[in-house]
């Protein structure tokens, strides 16, 4: 009886040195643990809680949205409707549209901004007192805009919590200029983005007079500088004697800004050209001098469109690539959804193209609260890394870890054509998705009239 109990001790004491000899092994090689791999594809399964369409017989485009803080959303964009949602315009010309819905998608409030010319709203906020701040550019001198200085201006809206204008400022001169997006600094101010037409302004629009002599061109990337009531401090632009744009921007950790785009240009600020098309991404510091300018791409047309902070000092930057040599390391078709990673230098850390066959790309990007990153844009395929396509273009969402890697897709749409350009995770973590929708069919529920606002919501299933 003694040896039987001896054996049997000793047996459990073998098993329990196992175990824990297993669980401190995995502990100290997360790489071999799949639950810790950041190389490896992690089943999270979302499904679609809502899905809505607003928009009137015309043209309606939804290009931004923000959680409010009632935990409902703004979302801005472009009407060119008179009917339907949008109740409070008597032209076809294009307005400001901005949307107030509860987080059960019901709208709050509706209201359209701009003059007797086109507006197209870029890019929403919610600001530090509660309200928004919208910017895209302006053709108007008249109702809303009270000045306009050429054929298309910045034009900033700044309002209060129930959509009510609280002051409104454009910037511009005689050629096209447009923004794309704006932030609020941590001094309250804000800085917005986009770009100037320097052959049209003759040199204007940079309080850094060194590049007065400098024969720029159609396109720069037009940083300025606002205090909290829309006042202009610094305005700085930055690009080469072609067509350089930028379409997002944040501010770093060390009070600078980091403005991301296009560039098409090989002379002035733009130094190391890889092709075409570059992403072009360019740092400067809180008085608006230049740190650095970086490119990326093949020698084809890569073009970035979003931009947002991994939160160590790092970024990860979106947008399409239509090369297949350079940077681009594994291009899928016509063009793909590419990404990279860079530090606080603009060195690369990695790159990732995403796609099929067809034509896909990457337009908006969101910090999640576990640090992964939300993506949304469109997608023409369903091949590849393209699990679905329903019809001419789906929007195309995705979940990416750290590394790149995606951790989740969804593609949504109907048998016309679907576009994703903004996304965020709610603070109850649910997933929203804006763009635009021709459909009435498969996963779109109505069609109010050419193109309408969508808006998808996600819920993940436990």
């Amino acid at each position: 009886m003694k040896t039987f109990k001896l054996l049997y001790i000793q047996r459990i004491v073998f098993i329990t040195m196992v175990v824990l000899s297993s669980c401190s092994s995995d502990d100290k090689n997360p790489e071999t643990n799949p639950e810790t791999n950041p190389e490896e594809e992690q089943e999270i399964i979302r499904t679609i809680e809502w899905t809505k369409t607003f928009g009137g017989s015309n043209e309606d485009n939804a290009l931004s949205v923000v959680e409010t803080a009632d935990g409902g959303y703004a979302i801005a964009g472009y009407t060119l409707s008179i009917d339907g949602d949008i109740t409070d315009k008597t032209a076809t010309d294009s307005d400001y549209w901005v949307l107030k819905l509860t987080r059960e998608g019901e709208i709050v409030w509706s209201k359209t901004y701009g003059g007797t010319g086109d507006e197209r709203a870029e890019k929403i906020i919610k600001t530090n007192d509660g309200g928004y701040a919208i910017v895209g550019y302006s053709r108007s001198n008249d109702e809303d805009v009270t000045s306009n200085e050429g054929l298309q201006d910045y034009w900033i809206v700044k309002l209060n919590g129930a959509g009510d204008i609280q002051w409104e400022k454009n910037f511009g001169f005689s050629g096209i200029d447009r923004a794309f997006s704006i932030v609020q600094t941590n001094d309250g101010g804000y800085f917005i983005t986009g770009f100037l037409d320097v052959s049209a302004s003759n040199g204007e629009g940079n309080d850094d007079k060194s590049k007065n002599n400098e024969k720029h061109g159609v396109g720069e990337f037009w940083g300025i500088k606002l205090d909290i009531s829309g006042n202009k401090i610094w305005r700085r632009y930055f690009g080469g004697t072609n067509n350089d744009r930028s379409y997002d921007v944040l501010q770093t950790e060390d009070n600078g800004f980091l403005m991301i785009g296009s560039s098409e240009s090989i002379d002035f600020d733009v130094t190391n050209s890889k092709g075409s098309y570059d992403f072009w991404a360019v740092k400067v510091n809180s008085e608006g001098t230049k740190i650095w300018q970086k490119s990326y791409g093949g020698s084809e047309i890569d073009v970035a469109y979003a931009i947002t902070s991994t939160g160590d000092g790092k970024y990860i930057i979106i947008g399409d690539s239509r090369s297949d040599d350079g940077d681009v390391s594994s291009a899928k078709g016509n063009a793909d959804l590419w990404m990279i990673q860079i530090d606080g230098n603009g060195a690369v850390l990695w790159e990732k193209s995403i796609g099929g066959t067809q034509f896909d790309t990457g337009r908006g990007i969101f910090t999640t609260q576990n640090n992964n990153f939300i993506i949304t844009g469109n997608s023409r395929s369903n091949d590849v890394d393209i699990k679905e396509n329903k019809g001419q273009s789906d929007i195309l969402n995705l979940l990416i870890n750290s590394k790149g890697v995606v951790q989740w897709q969804s593609t949504v749409g109907g048998s016309l054509a679907e576009f994703g350009e903004s996304c965020l995770e709610t603070s109850d973590k649910k997933i929203i998705i804006v763009g635009s929708s021709e459909s009435n069919d498969f996963d779109v529920p109505s069609n109010k009239g050419s193109k309408d606002f969508i808006i998808i919501k996600y819920k993940e299933e436990k």
